[in-house]
């Protein structure tokens, strides 16, 4: 499963994106009550899972890289 969600994403981008998607999916509730509040779904399951899929298929991680020396 961890080649499917690799970690990829650093733990400060994770709250950005959990905060992001709080925020837009509170449209749906507060302010112009408009559905496509919904699209705050993307960024709070991936900011949740720590795992962005345009971010596999590129290739691409801010995630910090854990050096171990021998």
């Amino acid at each position: 499963m961890s080649k499917l969600f690799p970690t990829n994403e650093h733990p400060v981008e994770r709250g950005l994106r959990v905060l992001l998607g709080l925020g837009l999916l509170s449209l749906v509730a507060v302010g112009p009550q408009s559905l496509w509040g919904l699209v705050g779904l993307v960024p709070l399951l991936t900011g949740l899972v720590g795992s962005c899929p345009l971010y596999t298929a590129l290739g691409f991680s801010t995630c910090p890289v854990n050096t171990k020396t021998a």
